[in-house]
């Protein structure tokens, strides 16, 4: 039997008591929730990035969760992808035809996370954009924001939601091309840098 100083603050483990929840990463994330576009699509983009809090230090219990149109623009309606088990009811995870645009990834012990999807097509006048919403600890209302992806300027010039951001937070939004078919986006919760975040009324 292990005993626990408990004469010392400093000496005692943290329980989930001593932070702010929920917690996330129980029964939410599934396997392969990073895998959003068909298994070998010539099309698909990785997306990667970082959650990081107030004070800049990453997070390794955030959950991502992304959703986007195909690369025409059209929104996937196929009623999932997900493959149980018929004897176990275990999950046997994505079946790798149908593109739902929708996953779900839990950030790993650094606080990074990844997403291997369709580059998203342009609706209407908005340039294309994947829709992100982050659940992390001490968030007790999720937070949601758009990853706009780069290489059409005179399209993110259009956007009409970029168009409303100041221009020092509107990078913020775009993510980075780091060149085949990969592009960065960090997720900033708070302080410098502070990724915009939107408000649905």
């Amino acid at each position: 039997m292990t005993r626990i100083d408990t004469s010392r603050p400093g000496r005692v483990p943290p329980t989930p008591a001593h932070t702010v929840g929920p917690f996330y990463g129980h029964a939410l994330p599934f396997p392969g929730g990073e895998d959003i576009a068909p298994l070998g699509h010539p099309g698909t983009v990785t997306v990667h990035g970082y959650v990081y809090d107030g004070e800049g230090a990453p997070l390794p219990d955030a959950l991502v969760e992304l959703w986007g149109p195909d690369p025409a623009g059209t929104l996937p309606t196929a009623d999932g992808s997900m493959r149980r088990d018929p004897a176990s009811g275990g999950f046997l995870g994505r079946n790798g035809v149908e593109f739902t645009g929708f996953g779900r990834i839990q950030t790993d012990a650094n606080g990074h996370w990844y997403a291997r999807t369709l580059r998203p097509g342009a609706r209407g006048r908005n340039a294309p954009y994947l829709s992100v919403c982050v659940f992390a600890r001490g968030l007790l209302v999720h937070l949601f924001t758009r990853i706009y992806l780069p290489g059409d300027e005179a399209a993110l010039a259009a956007d009409p939601l970029l168009s409303r951001v100041p221009g020092e937070r509107r990078d913020t939004l775009v993510a980075g091309d780091e060149g085949g078919g990969t592009y960065r986006f960090d997720i900033r919760l708070q302080g410098e840098g502070e990724t915009v975040f939107l408000e649905f009324r």
